[in-house]
């Protein structure tokens, strides 16, 4: 299944949340939980802070947090739990029906943030930020596989000990001889279970990925 890492500007979006991210520039905002209800928004928020009270201070003043409890605080770090309507980017989700893997980072007006769902899903939520005029940058996207599905148990026994053992590695810290002689098979014999498991993961990869 495709996995993407993209950031984007939310300065422009209606957000209370990452106004109150760009009025303090130096903490990073951590959403752990954002549930949608029916009234709005439950989440919970860890920030890296240490202006923590005047943070507090700030999330009273907003008019679109509904409540708000303080979980923990200390000198550098706020954990909190509230209700709040539900912002402009989170909207953009909703409208995709995907949820980022938790949790997101917010630093000054930008999310960072992973995404796990299908190529559809995906180009929904890039086609919604773009509507939303939400600037965007991609950061990575690549492809998963459940190897149980994949490869056979001794194939993906095989092919995890090459890759620990620096088989893939440029240039290479083990020889294929060397692979065969700890699982006490003949070199060629190993040479064809590394090409029916390469061969697998390649077809699967190609079958998924193209247009």
């Amino acid at each position: 299944m495709p996995h993407l890492q993209i950031q984007f500007d939310g300065t422009e979006a209606e957000s209370w949340l990452i106004d109150a991210s760009t009025e303090f520039p130096k903490a990073e905002f951590r959403v752990l939980v954002a549930q949608p209800r029916d009234n709005g928004l439950l989440a919970i928020l860890q920030v890296l802070t240490a202006d923590g009270e005047p943070l507090v201070r700030r999330l009273a003043d907003t008019s679109e947090v509904g409540s708000y409890e303080v979980v923990y605080r200390d000198e550098t770090m706020l954990l909190v739990r509230l209700t709040s309507s539900v912002t402009e980017p989170y909207e953009v989700y909703l409208e995709s029906e995907i949820l980022p893997q938790e949790p997101s980072i917010l630093r000054n007006g930008r999310f960072s943030v992973e995404l796990t769902d299908s190529h559809e899903r995906l180009s929904v939520f890039i086609d919604e930020l773009a509507a939303a005029d939400i600037p965007y940058q991609i950061l990575s996207l690549s492809q998963s596989y459940d190897s149980n599905e994949l490869l056979t148990d001794h194939q993906e026994e095989f092919i995890s000990a090459a890759v620990e053992r620096g088989y893939y590695d440029t240039p290479r810290n083990c020889t294929l001889a060397e692979l065969a002689a700890s699982f006490d098979i003949h070199k060629s014999a190993a040479s064809r279970l590394l090409r029916r498991a390469e061969s697998r993961i390649i077809t699967k990869f190609v079958a998924e990925t193209a247009p």
